[in-house]
């Protein structure tokens, strides 16, 4: 991160001080005027924003929390030790932890040296980044955004470990800059940038951790990576290998987990791919259909309307 960026985070707030003066708990009123410990958005957030940033309180136990938000840690220095919905998380630098609203998140602790960053983002704000990644239909992306938007008790966070991704890095870190120093169009700018990073973090959900101890999210995260990478010629016994599985057993654990076969979802990936393809590319629909693993190409033609209700050159005109 850029140091001065960086030091300017590291600075003490007024909360902070009072706390090195020997206050033992946190300040609730600047978080919330409830008798339940949720925190407002209203505290947080200036009237008419969609996303602020604030430094995580250091040197203090933070107590067992909801949010009426969605909330992004993101850990520019050293390290935070979180309870979320009862696992226990070590955000490392380079981190994020992606919290939805149900979920009941509590900090110990941070030292001097751990610099943690909030975001506080209103569901709309994403609008953007959604319309972005949704050029093509993506049952991984919707998974993550479903952990995000749940209503009901469940994932409640998503662990990001990329501190090894320089894009991802660098996308964090022009949203915190742009927050931080109130650029102009900054809410275009953020939004987009929000969108580049859903991008980014797409590409990386091998390094997403869910719930601990929560077998069946890692599996679901497993099976739809591996169609998203080999959709085209991939097989059921390569995937079924990967969990130590015979074939019967991985497709009743497909079949429980998602609702659909391996073959439904492998075509779903199929058929939206051949749709990106028809409207950004000029190849041909023959090529398309190769290209999405069909060598059919009446076959492709076939399914291809039975789940878009016109042909492939139809959808192209329309598009």
């Amino acid at each position: 991160m850029d140091k001065q960026l960086l030091e300017a985070l590291r600075c003490l707030t007024e909360e902070e001080k009072e706390i090195l003066k020997g206050n033992t708990q946190i300040n609730k009123a600047l978080y919330t005027d409830q008798s339940s410990m949720i925190v407002d958005k209203n505290k947080l957030l200036e009237r008419g924003d969609l996303i602020q940033v604030r430094t995580h309180t250091r040197f203090i136990h933070f107590p067992k929390h909801k949010h009426n938000y969605i909330e992004v840690v993101y850990m520019c220095e050293g390290v935070t030790e979180h309870i979320v919905n009862g696992d226990k998380v070590k955000l490392k630098k380079g981190e994020l932890l992606f919290l939805n609203p149900n979920a009941v998140q509590e900090i110990m602790p941070a030292g001097e040296n751990d610099i943690a960053v909030n975001f506080i983002i209103l569901p709309e704000f994403f609008d953007t980044a959604l319309q972005m990644i949704s050029q093509e239909e993506n049952l991984l992306r919707d998974f993550v955004v479903g952990c995000l938007r749940s209503e009901e008790q469940g994932t409640g966070y998503l662990h990001f470990k990329v501190a090894d991704i320089v894009p991802i890095q660098n996308l964090v870190e022009n949203l915190i800059w742009t927050i931080q120093n109130k650029q102009k169009n900054r809410r275009s700018m953020n939004q987009i940038t929000m969108g580049l990073l859903f991008l980014q973090l797409m590409n990386y959900t091998d390094k997403i951790k869910t719930k601990q101890n929560h077998f069946e999210q890692e599996q679901m995260l497993s099976i739809l990576q591996y169609i998203e990478e080999n959709y085209k010629d991939g097989e059921l016994r390569q995937l079924a290998s990967q969990f130590h599985y015979d074939d019967y057993t991985m497709c009743r654990v497909i079949k429980k987990l998602t609702g659909r076969t391996y073959t439904e979802l492998v075509q779903i990936k199929r058929l939206s791919q051949a749709a990106f393809l028809l409207t950004h590319s000029k190849l041909t629909v023959m090529d398309i259909s190769l290209a999405v693993g069909y060598d059919n190409v009446s076959y492709f033609h076939r399914i291809f309307k039975k789940r878009y209700s016109v042909s492939p050159k139809e959808y192209r005109m329309c598009n």
